[in-house]
């Protein structure tokens, strides 16, 4: 594992994201109107944890769905680099793919906190005016393993696809079916039979279910069922993606 070589890594794409001011934007777009159209107006008259509102329910849901879509989506610049010839500067460098998967998933996890932390600070003043800063702070702790695994997920995909067409069709074959079964937006332990079996094996679940005992006190399964499943996560897409990652070829 060569640090010097990850510090480079995370530097580059540290520059980019900075650089690209609209994406900072553009990705806290969705997760508004989720909070502020969904959570106020469709989820009226809801509220699924006594003493909270739907909006507050959600809000949780609302920082996966962030973490997901802005960590997964970095696969892309895989792609993007093949296409730049920046990927073949790197793999003939001598390094190896382990220290450059490990710098492109840090790099990847970068976007993520930020925009999570952004969004913890706008809904510390609108949505739960009364979170303490521990739990500010707990979330953001979350946050971290939480992007690693979602970011590895997009980095292995991206090895895998030639095109930025057909990432962004496999990206939505999964970013959405991980978002709604992850009980983000309701109960899960009122859902469906169907729903429940299918939750245990989304990432996204243990991600919402934890960020839900911080903020509300409650959540679906134990806190240490959350941190182990999202540990097992971790391990398992590092395996794929530096897998992945060892089947780069410098002409591809």
């Amino acid at each position: 594992m060569n640090l010097n070589a990850i510090y480079a890594l995370l530097l580059r794409e540290a520059k980019i994201f900075f650089r690209e001011k609209e994406r900072i934007i553009s990705i806290l777009i969705s997760p508004l109107l989720f909070l502020f159209v969904m959570g106020r107006g469709m989820g009226s008259g809801i509220s699924p944890v006594e003493g909270y509102t739907y909006q507050q329910f959600i809000f949780p849901g609302i920082l996966a769905m962030v973490i997901l879509f802005t960590s997964i989506t970095y696969g892309l610049y895989i792609i993007w680099d093949k296409r730049l010839d920046f990927l073949k500067e790197v793999l003939a460098a001598p390094i190896s793919r382990t220290t450059l998967f490990i710098g492109k998933s840090l790099g990847g996890m970068l976007g993520a906190i930020i925009e999570t932390l952004i969004l913890l600070v706008i809904g510390s003043f609108f949505i739960l005016p009364l979170m303490s800063a521990w739990q500010v702070g707990l979330c953001l702790a979350v946050s971290f393993p939480v992007s690693y695994m979602i970011t590895n997920i997009g980095l292995t995909i991206g090895a895998r696809m030639k095109s930025m067409e057909g990432f962004g069709l496999v990206m939505s074959f999964l970013t959405w079916p991980l978002f709604f079964f992850s009980g983000a937006l309701f109960d899960l332990s009122t859902a469906e039979p169907y729903i429940k079996i299918i939750s245990l094996f989304d990432p996204v679940t243990y991600a919402v279910d934890i960020m839900r005992v911080i903020m509300l006190g409650r959540g679906a399964f134990p806190v240490w069922a959350d941190l182990a499943a999202i540990a097992a996560f971790c391990l398992a897409t590092t395996i794929l993606g530096v897998t992945s990652f060892g089947k780069l070829q410098q002409g591809k």
